[in-house]
Formats: C-alpha cells, sequence, structure tokens
C-alpha cells in the first residue's frame, strides 16, 4: 500500500531506476540495493542508495533489518547475452546464487514477496507467435537458462514455503524518461535503439546482424516497449502481491513487432539524419522472432504499454542528445 517500503535490487540501472521513479509517483518509498558495478549512482534519485552485492548475505541481512521492505523488486543481474556465452559459471553464481541469497533472506525477513525482473529469453526459439506464458522455455542462452532457474525457484518457494513472486518476462526495453532526468546507459552499450543513435551522431557505425532471417525484410523481428510501460507493470505487480493477489508469471510487451529495418528508419526519421549500416551474419542465439501475447497482463495486471515505437526512439533520442 501507499508508503510502504519497497526494496529494488538493481534499482541503479536502467529499468530499475525507472521503476523507481514510478514507485515514488505512485506514493511508495524505494530504496536502491545495488552494487554500483553496472548501475549509476546519479540515476538514484527517488530513495535512498544502500551500496551491496545481492551474493552478500550479511549485508542483505543489515538493509532488511534497517529499512523492513513489504516487498522486493529484483532487477539485480547479468544481463548480456554474448557475455553468458563467454562466462557461463559468472552469470550463474551472480544470477542464480545472488537471486537465491535474496530469497532467502527476504523471505526470513518477513517480506512480502517478490516482483521479479525476468525475460522472453526463457522461452528460446518461438514455437509459435506471439509468444504466450504458457509456451515452452528452452533458452538458447546462459543468460536466458539464468533468469529462468529463478523462475522456478521462486515457484517452488510459492508452493513449498508460500513465499510469493510476480515474474515479469519482458521483452526489448527501450527508451527514456520524457523529462530527461534518467535514461538508458550500458558500458558497453548493445542494445539496438542506442546503438542507432549513437550512428546518427556519428560516434560509430551501425551493425546490422542477419538480413537472411523469414521475415517481411530478412531482418530479426523484436517487441521494443517503452521503460516507462515496463516501470508502471512493475508497480502493478507490487499492487498485486501487496493485495494478495498471488503469485502469475506475466509476458511485458506492446505485441506488435518492428523488424530491425524498420528500427533503423524510425531513427532516421526521429534524428533528421541518415547513417550508414555494416550488413553482418547472424549472430548465435538469436531468435528471428520474438514478439510477446500481453492478453494476461492486460487482463490481471490492467496494464496497457502507452508508447508506440516513435515515441520510445523520440524518448531515447531527447536523452542521448541531452545537453
Amino acid at each position: 500500500m501507499s508508503g510502504d517500503v519497497i526494496l529494488v535490487t538493481g534499482g541503479a540501472g536502467y529499468v530499475g531506476s525507472h521503476t523507481c521513479l514510478r514507485l515514488a509517483e505512485a506514493g511508495y518509498r524505494p530504496v536502491v540495493y545495488d552494487s554500483l558495478a553496472r548501475g549509476w549512482a546519479d540515476f538514484v534519485q527517488w530513495g535512498p542508495l544502500e551500496v551491496g552485492d545481492i551474493r552478500d548475505r550479511a549485508r542483505l541481512e543489515t538493509v532488511f533489518a534497517q529499512h523492513r521492505p513489504a516487498a522486493v523488486v529484483h532487477f539485480a543481474a547479468l544481463i548480456e547475452v554474448g557475455e553468458s556465452t563467454k562466462d557461463p559459471a559468472g552469470f550463474y553464481d551472480n544470477n542464480v546464487g545472488g537471486s537465491l541469497a535474496l530469497l532467502d533472506v527476504a523471505r526470513r525477513a518477513g517480506c512480502g514477496g517478490v516482483v521479479f525482473s525476468s525475460t522472453c529469453a526463457v522461452y528460446g526459439t518461438p514455437q509459435s507467435l506471439p509468444l504466450v506464458e504458457s509456451h515452452p522455455c528452452n533458452p538458447l542462452s546462459p543468460y536466458g537458462r539464468s533468469k529462468l532457474m529463478v523462475e522456478e525457484a521462486l515457484a517452488d518457494l510459492d508452493r513449498w514455503n508460500g513465499f510469493p513472486s510476480v515474474r515479469l518476462r519482458y521483452f526489448n526495453a527501450a527508451g527514456a524518461d520524457p523529462e530527461g532526468r534518467i535514461g538508458e546507459k550500458h558500458e558497453p552499450e548493445t542494445h539496438a535503439i542506442p546503438n542507432a543513435i549513437f550512428a546518427a551522431l556519428g560516434r560509430q557505425l551501425f551493425t546490422l546482424f542477419g538480413t537472411d532471417y523469414d521475415t517481411r525484410d530478412g531482418t530479426a523481428v523484436r517487441d521494443f516497449v517503452h521503460v516507462l510501460d515496463l516501470a508502471d507493470a512493475h508497480v502493478a505487480a507490487v499492487g498485486r502481491l501487496l493485495g494478495g493477489g498471488g503469485s502469475d508469471t506475466f509476458n511485458l510487451g506492446t505485441g506488435r513487432g518492428t523488424t530491425v529495418r524498420e528500427l533503423i528508419d524510425a531513427v532516421r526519421t526521429v534524428s533528421g539524419r541518415p547513417f550508414d549500416v555494416v550488413e553482418a551474419p547472424r549472430r548465435d542465439g538469436d531468435a528471428p522472432t520474438l514478439v510477446a501475447d500481453n492478453r494476461k497482463a492486460s487482463t490481471l495486471l490492467d496494464w496497457r504499454p502507452a508508447y508506440g515505437l516513435e515515441a520510445i526512439v523520440d524518448t531515447a533520442w531527447r536523452w542521448h542528445t541531452r545537453a
């Protein structure tokens, strides 16, 4: 309920910081727990920052005792698919081991449950489209598998310990706060929209991976969803948990697919700048098409994305070109 403390792990990162913004607007008190290894202290603007690693049980216990959060929103994770294929053990240590430490401390502290930041990467190659939550899960990377492992642990904690969770499988997060307070910032940057913007700004070339997919223009199709739409879904999931709504899994996407070529054209249109594209072979682990069926989230979380592709690209462009 309004006024409750919500612990946001990874809250100094991209989606986490935007979720803190929306939690504060909804009347909650977000407390960020972040190692700052890949997050940014200046993104923490809506509550206190507690610096710590999710694998550090003693630090977690101290933070839980001090703040007594009503619920946890758990973002903290390594997220780069390519990196996960080079260092699977590191991903399992951080994403799975760290999550298990966090969940155990949260449960023992009497926390009301966890909203878990998961991913459409748990599905692997689609057998049918759009993707529904009941679609078989067969991840193509250690990153996707690490997220699925945590989902399975959460299901067991709910079944055997009565510790509830909402698992949010989101598709391609994009865009930025329209007021320019926070936005997308990764080092190195691997996401398509900021890299296309950097190409439009003349900072780098844009590499298009795969032009021979069985799609309408030969390039991969993705479901881009604005980061504030994702943040709104996390707030709705917190409300569901605290209201006794129980555990569940939801896709978060617009249900509309955009090809990479269409994305490039959108960036060119918004920026007013042409830029060259370097075509390259497909990357291992990239599915041809990933598009969400979001009807379940619409029905049970009352969640509907508000931003279309042009607004996503426009807010991202304004963030990356701010003075």
